[in-house]
């Protein structure tokens, strides 16, 4: 991997994918910490957004999120412009997240198609050396999911499926979501308060 600048951006996408909690939930906390965030969102993002979250477009994420925090730390990028700062490798990064992950974006980064901005912003991540970390939820999974995901974590792109775990006796979906996004953020290396970390209950 290369190195990271904490001033550098994190690119964020959210594709098509169930699991848009997961998303909001990482970006709120993003803002929150005030990081430096390039977001690009798939129409199938923004569909899911409004099918799980109630949030029908960009205004609405805005403000589920933190509407002053984001217009500090967020720049939005058109997923159909692939001329866009994302898609360069000498534009700096900290690395990608995708968030949900579709299994057809797996297989276009597996494959490297880049056929949108999402897909070859993964694509940049992984030739750079930066940090890519896929974040799907499917089940099941077919033989070509697995060997896509493979293939990807081959080329160095890092798989951390939305499963939850329940030793820290959930009592919420919020507790679930939470679960998740607090391993995202620990690989990202962002510092946050949320989840519980095992053998400590008060974490």
């Amino acid at each position: 991997m290369t190195s990271r600048d904490a001033d550098d951006p994190l690119v964020v996408a959210i594709t098509g994918a169930s699991g848009a909690p997961y998303a909001v939930r990482f970006l709120q906390q993003l803002v929150e910490h005030r990081i430096r965030t390039w977001l690009i969102v798939s129409s199938h993002g923004f569909r899911l957004l409004h099918t799980e979250c109630d949030i029908s477009d960009l205004t609405g994420l805005r403000a589920r999120v933190g509407a002053e925090g984001f217009d500090a730390c967020v720049t939005v990028f058109d997923d159909t412009d692939r001329g866009a700062a994302p898609a360069s490798g000498s534009a700096r990064s900290r690395g990608m997240v995708i968030c949900p992950c579709s299994m057809g974006t797996v297989s276009a980064i597996a494959h490297g198609s880049s056929r949108s901005l999402v897909e070859r912003a993964a694509d940049v991540a992984l030739k750079e050396r930066r940090q890519l970390l896929l974040v799907p939820r499917e089940t099941p999974l077919s033989l070509i999911h697995l060997e896509n995901l493979a293939q990807v974590t081959r080329a160095g792109a890092l798989v951390m499926p939305a499963a939850p775990g329940f030793y820290h006796k959930p009592s919420s979906v919020d507790d679930l979501v939470d679960f998740v996004v607090a391993r995202m953020l620990d690989h990202v290396g962002v510092s946050h308060q949320i989840g519980q970390r095992w053998g400590n209950p008060s974490a």
